[in-house]
């Protein structure tokens, strides 16, 4: 436990619905500190990676219904990619590698036609 005196908690909710072959079928989560409110709001994805403290390891959960299209995968990825490579830097500092990640994000919204090529 953080040696750090917690001022308050804040809950995350997700909940997800499953058809017979537990598919994910719906995504909602809620938030009580949202701006937007603290009722359910849908999603059609979802990728949440924890860094175990113990085994120092990744634990993930990537899910998405199947209302989501291929576009909207590749849009959902792209930005990800790019806040992944914003937060790498805000923690690290390591302006070459956070480089060299934004460099792979440019090239895959290209590639997928999420941003236009560059000339």
């Amino acid at each position: 436990m953080s040696k750090t005196k917690i001022a308050k908690y804040s809950d995350i909710k997700i909940r997800i619905g499953l058809n017979e072959d537990q598919h994910p079928t719906s995504i909602e989560w809620q938030a009580e500190d949202n701006p937007n409110g603290a009722t359910l709001q849908e999603c059609k994805g979802m990728l949440l990676s924890l860094f175990d403290k113990e085994n120092k390891e990744t634990l993930k959960i990537d899910l998405w219904t199947n209302e989501m299209q291929v576009v909207e995968m590749d849009r959902f990825f792209y930005q990800t990619l790019r806040g992944l490579a914003d937060t790498y830097f805000k923690s690290t500092r390591n302006n070459k590698l956070a480089s060299d990640m934004q460099q792979f994000v440019q090239y895959f919204g290209e590639q997928t036609e999420i941003i236009p090529k560059a000339k």
